[in-house]
């Protein structure tokens, strides 16, 4: 426990910058944490970055266009308007500038992620304008398309990313909208040559997009196909929002979540657009029609074109671990007030000290933070990236850079998503009834979270895009053509290859099993055998006469993306346990944050022991319980932490906007206000009369036959 007096120190400095927390039922649970939440709050975010936060949340509590009430139902159109009014009142806001960017980046992922907390459409309807539309037009386009930007800045026009279409997703290169270049009047022509080539799911074209970044295979007079290329497309009239001619534009209608979000569809029907609106970065064309391009290689300059989608994963994981923080804060917060059975029938005890309570939820609180940290380190490994891309880097360092970068977005994206996807549905059981009543936002979590496992790429997909990452280290080592390069070091323990696959498990009790290095053994073992199995598992595909295509196909599932889950599991783990092992750790702050390291790699890892007994790495049954027994252990010894370190990572009450999980811990008295400022929760049912005048005759519709 931290002293009175370092509590004081503590408390001086950032008594406005983090106010104390409401009094309440949750202090049992605070008075016994081993740590100072601001303190770990301090240091896992800096004093620079909280106060961003802070002011973000107190406009939006403060403005009454953001007030909403827990639960409250709105009509789709009423939902979708609300969303535009409250993201342009960001422009108004202007919370971001360029300076700001320039200064500390990791305020874009702030500025996300805190629109997220308080609504994800709002959220996801502006990054898809102010950054991904933006982004794909930096990246992609040269000066000539400064003015769509400068007009984006004060919304002259909004757009979208206009990518996949009805019948093509995650096969992008065999997108069907076609762009034909016309040399007598220096125009693209812009076609859907069926309703299957529609642009579809493509969020702010519903209902107000009026420009958007279209993606079209490039067609030159001498009829030729250059694969596929972007595109500024006007959509929508920005005076009237009725669409440019030409142009079939509508909504999608009801998803699963996100609703505020419109997402659209459009056709095109020889859409004339200027020569110039080709984003020209990756291909130009001539004013005669002869095609040019820095790229030889198609695939190259597929991969080119399609640069901002890695951006997008990016920002997906940090989109994932939000929505575990907010669904493990309600979910940890509700098991520290609710009181079930007990010792004696007198004394009811609160769930979290049940075992079971315990094993369900706090795993997630050790991937919250150990995902966090990668979000985070990935993020900036993203703009050392995009610096050298505006930088003009061909060095060789700079490809690789990318290609890692690409192998751990293609992987962190489903790994996150799926753990924030697992979670929800895990916290909102763990809350049992008021789980599900919608005004606990556990549901509205989970549902705004399903779309990040499928969208800029379905995961399963995109695990793909990994494994032959690691599978090209393996063909380099077997032709000996010298070891593959790693700038941010996530494949450097490969060089140990051969030595690793010979380790095995021989840990001999609990306490030893809860050191973080533990999994991290384990971790390159499962990765170094999971990489030759694979490799073999090709190889013996191709000579049973497969085709290429064929053996790839059949060797996905218990081997390629087995390889690409623990090689990215491993990555998250190796960089959470550097950052807390580093030497500037706040001592009060290293017991606990390594508990949740090791935490974070057990579970994890407790999922693959199949495979670790199947491939020799351990052996009889005292393998397999020390690691169930040490993460039961590792549960125990941080539950008494687990409310502080809940209050690190929560958004304020209004913003968390859940009755169950508000801070001060008034479990009922929080419910039971809610339910009754409920609109009509106490009037008589418009169809009273149906069942007070208008009984059934029974059996009056019955055959008579």
């Amino acid at each position: 426990m931290p002293s009175v007096s370092d509590l004081k120190a503590v408390g001086s400095c950032d008594a406005l910058l983090l106010p104390d927390l409401p009094r309440g039922p949750m202090c049992t649970y605070r008075k016994k944490a081993s740590f100072n939440w601001k303190e770990m709050a301090l240091f896992i975010e800096d004093e620079d970055l909280i106060q961003f936060k802070s002011r973000i949340f107190t406009a939006f509590e403060h403005d009454p266009l953001f007030a909403r009430l827990p639960g409250e139902e709105l009509s789709l159109e009423k939902y979708r308007e609300l969303t535009f009014l409250r993201c342009k009142r960001l422009f108004e806001y202007d919370f971001l500038r360029l300076e700001d960017i320039l200064e500390k980046p990791l305020k874009i992922m702030v500025l996300i992620t805190c629109l997220g907390m308080y609504d994800w459409s709002l959220g996801a309807k502006y990054l898809l304008n102010s950054q991904v539309f933006r982004s794909a037009i930096e990246s992609s386009g040269s000066e000539r398309h400064e003015e769509f930007l400068k007009q984006n800045m004060n919304m002259e026009n909004f757009g979208c990313f206009a990518l996949t279409e009805l019948s093509h997703g995650s096969n992008t290169k065999n997108m069907r909208t076609v762009a034909k270049y016309d040399p007598s009047t220096q125009e693209f022509v812009i076609h859907s040559p069926d309703f299957e080539a529609a642009k579809f799911w493509i969020g702010n074209l519903g209902k107000n997009a009026t420009h958007a970044v279209v993606y079209a295979q490039l067609h030159t007079p001498d009829g030729r196909c250059h694969g596929l290329h972007s595109f500024v497309v006007q959509i929508r009239d920005p005076k009237t929002l009725l669409p440019m001619p030409g142009v079939l534009v509508g909504d999608i209608g009801r998803k699963l979540g996100q609703n505020g979000l419109d997402n659209g569809f459009a056709m095109f029907h020889n859409v004339r657009i200027p020569k110039e609106n080709l984003l020209n970065r990756t291909g130009d064309i001539t004013a005669e029609g002869t095609y040019t391009s820095a790229y030889k290689d198609l695939k190259q300059r597929l991969g080119a074109s399609l640069g901002a989608l890695s951006s997008g994963r990016v920002m997906i994981i940090a989109m994932s671990v939000v929505n575990l923080k907010l669904a493990v804060s309600i979910a940890i917060r509700f098991s520290a007030t609710r009181h079930q059975f007990g010792p004696t029938d007198e004394k009811e005890i609160p769930v979290l000290e049940y075992q079971m309570q315990q094993w369900r939820l706090i795993p997630y609180l050790a991937a919250v933070y150990a995902l966090d940290y990668f979000s985070k380190s990935l993020f900036m490994n993203f703009i050392e990236f995009h610096i050298g891309l505006l930088m003009k880097d061909k060095s060789p360092r700079q490809a690789e850079l990318g290609r890692e970068i690409h192998a751990l977005s293609t992987s962190g994206k489903p790994l996150s998503s799926w753990l924030a996807q697992q979670g929800a549905q895990e916290c909102r059981e763990a809350c049992g009834g008021h789980g599900y009543l919608a005004m606990n936002r556990l549901g509205e979590i989970r549902d705004d979270n399903d779309p990040n496992c499928t969208y800029e790429g379905d995961n399963n997909v995109l695990l793909q895009q990994t494994s032959n990452y690691l599978l090209s280290w393996m063909n380099a080592r077997r032709q000996d053509r010298g070891p593959m390069t790693s700038p941010l070091g996530s494949l450097d323990y490969l060089e140990g290859y051969d030595q690793i696959l010979r380790q095995k498990f021989t840990v001999s009790n609990v306490q030893n099993c809860m050191d973080a290095s533990v999994p991290l053994t384990a971790y390159k073992w499962l990765v170094c055998y999971l990489l030759q199995e694979s490799s073999r598992k090709l190889r013996d595909q191709e000579q049973s006469g497969c085709t290429e295509f064929e053996a790839r196909n059949n060797s996905q599932v218990y081997y390629c993306r087995s390889l690409a889950i623990a090689f990215i599991e491993h990555t998250v783990l190796q960089r959470y346990h550097d950052y807390v092992h580093e030497a500037n750790t706040p001592a009060p702050l290293q017991p606990v944050l390594k508990r949740l390291c090791s935490l974070y790699g057990l579970w994890s890892l407790s999922k693959h022991m199949a495979v670790l007994y199947q491939g020799g790495f351990a052996s009889g049954e005292k393998a397999g319980r020390l690691v169930q027994d040490a993460i039961l252990e590792l549960c125990s010894k941080l539950k008494d932490d687990a409310v502080a370190l809940v209050d690190v990572v929560a958004p304020p009450d209004f913003i968390l906007n859940s009755p169950i999980g508000r801070a001060d811990g008034e479990l009922y008295k929080n419910l039971w206000s809610s339910v009754l400022q409920g609109s009509k929760v106490l009037e008589r049912a418009s169809w009273w009369a149906e069942f007070c005048a208008n009984k059934p005759v029974v059996g009056k519709l019955r055959s008579r036959m």
